[in-house]
């Protein structure tokens, strides 16, 4: 299993942008067995939450191994605490970061399949909700959604102070990332159920969603309601809860679920330290 960390200049960030690339194209066949066939691969496209970076999924989980074993090269790239939502101000265009820059360059570098049924996007927290969006407005792109804990922050736009105790639940930042005007921001694509809405209207075809949240997670009712929302519109989700909170654990637990949930290769495990192969049971 190859791991890449790539630095590259963003034309949508204008900037040089870190990210992690998991890709098992040094894939060793156990002894007796063949070469897999060359082909491009399949890929998931991976987003942090706040106050994290493109190692968190890395270092947090067990992305590698399970990645491997299904043949999945997994991008995984930062986005601040973005919200991965275009901000015209600072020309911080996360949004058109991940949903068409990183996926083009990416097709570029690395030998990945270009089919919408072969690209998927994925994150927690506010990852979670960014794949939500990225997802849903590049519906043509990816062929599946992975959500887990969501945060959907424009469900609490009109109970936003300056007094909140994390930065995160401070009017002022939400005005940083969504804008000033949070009424009009809540009514427009950056509201993933504005998305939902409008992709009926169009008769858009919608990706494949997998929505997850922990039982002890404070955002357990938020993720519930939005599920809600997609069954009342005769939107497909498959939605699991199981103990945990909003936490690594819980997000180790479920990023193999969804592994399990994509249409990927048969699992087929390789020789890496600790499996060799040898046979040295006598």
């Amino acid at each position: 299993m190859a791991v890449l960390e790539v630095n590259f200049v963003s034309e949508a960030l204008m900037r040089t942008v870190p990210m992690y690339v998991i890709l098992p194209a040094d894939k060793l066949p156990l002894p007796g067995e063949s070469r897999p066939e060359v082909k491009p691969f399949k890929t998931l496209y991976l987003l942090h939450g706040v106050i994290g970076n493109y190692t968190d999924w890395l270092y947090g989980t067990r992305i590698q191994r399970w990645a491997e074993e299904k043949n999945l090269a997994v991008v995984m790239p930062s986005g601040d605490n973005s919200g991965y939502l275009d901000q015209a101000a600072s020309n911080n265009y996360y949004g058109e970061f991940v949903g068409k820059e990183l996926v083009d360059i990416t097709r570029r570098m690395f030998r990945l399949s270009d089919r919408r049924e072969d690209t998927f996007i994925g994150g927690l927290s506010m990852g979670g909700a960014g794949a939500l969006r990225c997802g849903l407005k590049y519906a043509d792109t990816f062929g599946c959604i992975a959500a887990l804990s969501s945060a959907f922050a424009c469900e609490h736009f009109d109970r936003l102070t300056e007094s909140g105790m994390y930065f995160t639940q401070k009017r002022s930042y939400a005005q940083a990332i969504y804008g000033e005007d949070l009424e009009a921001a809540a009514k427009s694509d950056i509201n993933p159920r504005v998305l939902v809405e409008n992709m009926q209207k169009n008769g858009d075809k919608f990706p494949e969603i997998y929505m997850a949240c922990g039982l002890q997670d404070g955002l357990l009712e938020d993720n519930r309601r939005f599920v809600e929302f997609l069954k009342a519109r005769s939107i497909e989700v498959t939605y699991d809860e199981e103990a945990g909170s909003h936490e690594w654990d819980f997000w180790d637990r479920q990023i193999k679920k969804v592994i399990d949930w994509l249409p990927l290769d048969e699992a087929r495990a390789g020789r890496s330290s600790g499996n060799v192969g040898l046979g040295i049971n006598k």
